[in-house]
């Protein structure tokens, strides 16, 4: 009787250290797993994670901020950094290729609409529709940088910039197309991208006369279902529509 005890005993504890040695091994194979893909993230490039947001997201829709920063004037206290003179924020959603609304609730309620062919400005207070055909137009809004391209390397040289804020930057530099004349030319001397974790979190851009504008992306969702009517517009009744070449 001791013997088979003895042997269903260690049986028992045969078994204990199995289901151990199994539990050990499974949590070193989750934790392996995750440890890859957090390096796998981490090592990825901001160009490379740009080029894969471009070509994966078909629509979206989040929140954004947008803030036009200036360097401080030579009377003023030059320790502070950049002043925030103008803050807008709202909502954003986007359908490649050439559609997009882009919607500034405060301090003030306007909307840029891009329906695929025309871009349309909403002034809520001003009660005025201004309508003109999508073209240099468009391609100059931060939207339309973000938004508005499938071949994001048809237009752009890709420039890996530095890491801040916890993000990778990435320079666009627009490429010339010598069948434009002025040579496709945005009004921007500098546009960044910061990436963090696949998605667009800020857009950089810097004009000639040094105007900075920042826009920071937030509670992104991709891949959203869109109604078909999604980017139609039309005035309200009574409102001033302007009509622009």
């Amino acid at each position: 009787m001791a013997e088979i005890v003895k042997f269903f005993i260690a049986r028992l504890n045969r078994v204990v250290i199995l289901k151990r040695l199994i539990s050990t091994l499974s949590i070193a194979i989750i934790m392996g797993l995750i440890s890859s893909n957090v390096f796998a993230i981490d090592v990825e490039s901001g160009s490379e994670q740009l080029r894969q947001f471009v070509r994966n997201s078909k629509t979206a829709e989040g929140e954004f901020v947008q803030q036009q920063l200036r360097s401080p004037k030579p009377n003023e206290p030059q320790d502070k950094g950049l002043k925030v003179i103008r803050q807008t924020q709202g909502q954003f959603v986007f359908q490649r290729p050439g559609r997009f609304i882009w919607d500034t609730q405060k301090p003030y309620e306007q909307k840029l609409i891009a329906d695929g062919k025309q871009l349309i400005l909403w002034d809520k207070d001003l009660n005025q529709a201004t309508f003109r055909s999508a073209g240099q137009a468009l391609a100059s809004t931060p939207a339309a940088i973000l938004f508005g391209e499938v071949s994001l390397d048809q237009h752009f040289d890709l420039v890996e910039g530095e890491e801040r804020l916890g993000m990778k930057w990435v320079g666009l530099t627009p490429k010339k197309d010598p069948g434009v004349k002025g040579g496709n030319d945005l009004p921007y001397t500098k546009i960044s991208v910061g990436m963090a974790n696949g998605l667009p979190k800020a857009l950089e851009l810097v004009d000639g006369l040094g105007s900075i504008v920042l826009v920071t992306l937030d509670k992104i969702q991709l891949n959203v279902i869109l109604p078909a009517n999604r980017f139609t517009f039309i005035p309200p009744a009574g409102a001033e529509v302007l009509r622009l070449k």
